[in-house]
């Protein structure tokens, strides 16, 4: 079982691709991140991967700089009896928010969206898109 000790653990793994949605939700770079925290960028990508772990202060100043609460990195998170929980349906139910969020195009149709200050230009662009989907799907 020695090789389970290289694999990183699930949590981990988790909490890195969280700090990794939020950055890049932010637009922030690996590079401007490390030098918040006062690390270097390949630390960055160690937390992300999940192959180094993030101790609790670095996880706080994470949090602090990237202006989320602590709870944000643990939210989805695997873990035992999740399916008992009130409220998990709805949780595992955003995994593909996540998933979206996490896309190149995800990333930049969320950034071009929240610019569009018009309530009547965005419900039209939602509408649009649900016409598109709707075709696709035929």
């Amino acid at each position: 079982m020695i090789e389970n000790k290289k694999k990183p653990n699930p949590i981990d793994i988790h909490v890195g691709s969280r700090i990794r949605l939020r950055r890049t939700m932010l637009g922030m770079s690996q590079e401007k991140l490390g030098e918040n925290l006062g690390i270097t960028f390949q630390q960055i990508q160690k937390y992300e991967k999940g192959t180094n772990r993030v101790g609790a202060s670095r996880l706080q100043n994470i949090s602090s700089i990237l202006n989320v609460p602590v709870s944000f990195f643990f939210e989805d998170a695997p873990g035992e009896n999740t399916g008992n929980q009130p409220g998990m349906a709805e949780a595992s139910s955003s995994n593909y928010v996540v998933d979206f969020l996490s896309s190149s195009e995800g990333l930049q149709l969320n950034r071009s969206f929240v610019k569009i200050s018009d309530p009547k230009v965005r419900r039209k662009l939602v509408d649009l898109v649900k016409a598109l989907a709707a075709e696709a799907e035929e």
